[in-house]
């Protein structure tokens, strides 16, 4: 039969304005969806577990997207500065004496300084997660990327420190900062009642639901009236009005509440 008939499509045609914006809004909905069924998620495939922990094999925080860069910086900071302990660093030829690296400075300097195994090198976890363009003051950018050797010039950690602007200092601040917003936010979200997260659960799904009904059919959402009076509200607010007729939390919680912040 195919050979005399064309196949019909069960779809119905989709508008041109509908079906250009459909891709972009049923990623957003995913999105959305994806993280009502996953407590751990790992944007753009990064695998912060993973994350290199070796300095000198870390890649610069600038070459990671924009909207991963505080996760990373947050999973590093909760980690704390790499220290490894090694009963004797090795030895270095500085000048024809034979210098290393001293633990002791871990103690000192306990809250930034880190050591590369694999370079033999002392490295600032701040200024690494905060480097910018004024990095090179005050040696930053020895102590974010190229990684301090010159074991007979502790002084040089002091100077890295530097006075209380200092790029350091700002570095350190910012980490500081960063880790006070994500308390505040989790404090916040710790306070909802497991109620008010179920309801808002229910929410978010009736929309996703229907939404997505609207997608594969490539009908608009919103009509021309969606005030009270109007007879047809629009797609979005019809399907969900009968949706809701057939779920009484969902007439509760969604509906009831559109009336109300209208």
């Amino acid at each position: 039969m195919k050979r005399f008939f064309s196949p019909i499509s069960s779809k119905l045609p989709q508008s041109s304005s509908s079906a250009q914006n459909a891709p972009q809004v049923e990623e957003n909905l995913n999105q959305l969806d994806e993280t009502h069924h996953s407590a751990k998620r790992f944007k753009q495939g990064v695998d912060f577990d993973s994350l290199p922990a070796d300095p000198k094999k870390r890649i610069p925080i600038r070459d990671y997207h924009p909207d991963e860069r505080d996760e990373i910086r947050r999973a590093y900071i909760q980690r704390g500065p790499h220290q490894p302990r090694i009963r004797e660093f090795p030895q270095s030829d500085l000048f024809g004496l034979k210098r290393r690296f001293n633990r002791k400075w871990f103690k000192k300097y306990h809250d930034w300084l880190e050591y590369s195994v694999t370079e033999d090198a002392a490295y600032c976890l701040c200024c690494y997660l905060f480097q910018d363009e004024s990095i090179h003051q005050g040696g930053g950018e020895t102590f974010s990327s190229i990684g301090f050797r010159s074991w007979h010039k502790k002084k040089r950690l002091d100077t890295h420190i530097g006075k209380s602007n200092s790029v350091h200092n700002q570095a350190k601040k910012k980490c500081e900062d960063l880790m006070r917003q994500e308390q505040s936010i989790q404090a916040a979200f710790v306070k909802l009642s497991n109620q008010t997260k179920l309801e808002h659960k229910i929410r978010l799904k009736a929309s996703i639901e229907v939404a997505r009904l609207l997608l594969n059919q490539g009908l608009a959402f919103r009509g021309h009236r969606e005030d009270e009076s109007s007879l047809n509200k629009g797609n979005f607010l019809e399907i969900l009005s009968w949706y809701a007729k057939r779920c009484d939390k969902i007439d509760e919680l969604v509906l009831k509440r559109l009336q109300n912040d209208r």
